[in-house]
């Protein structure tokens, strides 16, 4: 497993406690393919808008986006033969997509929700990551699915509003 995370001002500590978050995240959704790579982003209000523009059709912020490689539907076992054309040729990894977070989007609600950054950014990562394997939350059961992976997630590594 490969987690590129952009030149972004975390510590070593908690670099390593988002790798651990993803694998669990990989291991509760059943996709179990270890041979995977995915690439997190940091950027800032202005770049964010840019991109849900762009991509989404949204001129607005937003808190973070994902850009999935593969169209996976929620719960669905990755096997590598199956996606042979979507392995990096120099890595041997199964790209997975992108994680664009932004950072002062995050802050701002720590703030409104009463928790820590840190906290907040471990939320978006399993947030996006969840989204890089298909699960989404706009209709209410799929929501009720995918909030209550993201809660056993944060639980398993003690990752509570008061984090």
């Amino acid at each position: 497993m490969k987690i590129e995370i952009s030149d972004y001002a975390l510590t070593k500590n908690f670099k390593k406690l988002i790798v651990k978050l993803i694998k669990t995240a990989n291991k509760y959704s059943k996709c179990c393919q270890r041979k995977i790579e995915v690439e997190i982003s940091f950027v800032d209000s202005d770049k964010i808008r840019q991109l849900n523009r762009d991509c989404r059709g949204i001129d607005k912020e937003t808190d973070v986006l994902s850009f999935p490689v593969l169209n996976l539907k929620p719960m669905q076992k990755v096997n590598l033969k199956d996606f042979k054309d979507d392995i990096n040729p120099e890595t041997k990894l199964l790209m997975l997509g992108d994680i664009v977070i932004c950072e002062e989007v995050a802050k701002k609600h720590a703030e409104e929700y009463n928790h820590s950054y840190e906290r907040e950014v471990c939320y978006l990562v399993v947030h996006g990551f969840l989204h890089l394997l298909g699960f989404d939350h706009m209709e209410e059961e799929d929501k009720k699915v995918m909030r209550a992976l993201e809660e056993a997630i944060l639980k398993k590594h003690k990752i509570t509003r008061d984090f």
